[in-house]
């Protein structure tokens, strides 16, 4: 059925939660037309059986496909798959010429195999294609993100992180150690319950995991280090938080007493003027409730009195995880390589109240 909308896309792996966004923006998008959603699960039925949100949205079903039928006909897929089974796919989708690929998962994120393997507790599948992806954080890589053709979307908590010091790197301020801490919503845990991670033992409770040890800290390592950051050393901890979706993030850094809140402010606004996804809040700090349920994220610091010539500066961000921490980015990178405008399907406000 013609549809009058100039680019075509397949989803591999649309029944989870990152599935979800991803399905829902590309129905509304102006420009391209979604065309197959793949998937091992609900074979057959429609999309409202996994999400029913989208009942009567579209007529349709998931598909069981290999990568190449998938992609048939396609100008881009992308995939909202755990990390190992992505990498799988990426060969059989590389060979198909002019196929752009926009990748969720972890697989291509690290430019090192060896990096990988420490952080994901995996070999790599495709250690050959890892020089191909493009590390998706337009707002430090746009140029690079239009010019390629396989784009590796950034994790939830590393974006976050990332915005929030994006600033501070950039002006050549980051450096050495430096701590932070990110409180996160059950929706990063993904659609499948565990112990650790479902309703009984989430609800009314705080509890970290993986302290220092998240796969998130290398590639906020990497890509900061590509704006300007020095010898950087993350030690980040994370914490499951009893929220639907949303991620919160706290950096401290030393900074020089003449780093006042006055100037601090001006370089945060300055750095993400024009940024159509990026607010730095005037009269508040970054707040989840925010921008959850948006592509939009917030920033922000916090400065403390001088003492001994130096201050403690927090550094703050929030974003929604699924959407400018997933599946809303993956999008915006989408809309960067087909040369479309970067805000297509993503440009709404979240709901308030939350």
């Amino acid at each position: 059925m013609a549809t009058g909308k100039r680019y075509r896309a397949a989803v591999i792996g649309g029944s989870g939660y990152g599935g979800a966004e991803l399905v829902r923006r590309l129905l509304i998008h102006p420009d391209v037309e979604l065309c197959r959603v793949a998937s091992v699960d609900f074979v057959g039925e429609p999309l409202s059986a996994a999400h029913p949100s989208l009942e009567g949205a579209t007529e349709l079903r998931f598909e069981e496909l290999s990568p190449a039928e998938a992609a048939r006909g396609m100008d881009v897929v992308l995939l909202g798959l755990p990390h190992t089974v992505a990498a799988a796919k990426v060969p059989e989708l590389a060979a198909i010429p002019g196929l752009r690929v926009v990748d969720m998962s972890g697989d291509f994120r690290l430019k090192d195999a060896a990096a990988y393997e420490r952080w994901y507790k995996h070999t790599h599948p495709c250690p050959e294609r890892l020089a191909d992806f493009v590390y998706g954080l337009p707002e430090l890589s746009r140029e690079a993100i239009r010019r390629s053709r396989f784009v590796a979307s950034p994790g939830c908590f590393a974006t976050t992180i990332e915005l929030a010091l994006l600033p501070l790197a950039r002006a050549g301020l980051l450096g050495g150690v430096v701590h932070v801490q990110g409180i996160t919503g059950s929706s990063g845990a993904g659609v499948v319950p565990a112990a650790g991670t479902h309703h009984p033992v989430r609800a009314g409770n705080l509890r970290t995991y993986k302290p220092l040890e998240h796969q998130h800290v290398p590639e906020v390592v990497e890509a900061l280090a590509q704006a300007g950051a020095r010898d950087l050393a993350l030690r980040f901890v994370p914490i499951s938080a009893p929220l639907g979706r949303g991620i919160l993030v706290t950096a401290f850094v030393e900074l020089p007493e003449a780093w006042t809140q006055e100037r601090l402010d001006a370089l945060y606004r300055e750095t993400f003027a024009g940024e159509p996804f990026v607010r730095v809040p005037r009269k508040r700090l970054p707040e989840v409730a925010a921008v959850s349920g948006s592509n939009f994220a917030e920033v922000g610091v916090a400065v403390g009195a001088a003492l001994a010539g130096r201050r403690t500066v927090t550094a703050f961000g929030a974003l929604d995880n699924l959407i400018k921490g997933g599946a809303g980015q993956a999008i915006q990178n989408m809309n960067l390589m087909l040369a479309l405008d970067e805000r297509a399907s993503l440009a709404d406000p979240g709901p308030w109240p939350p």
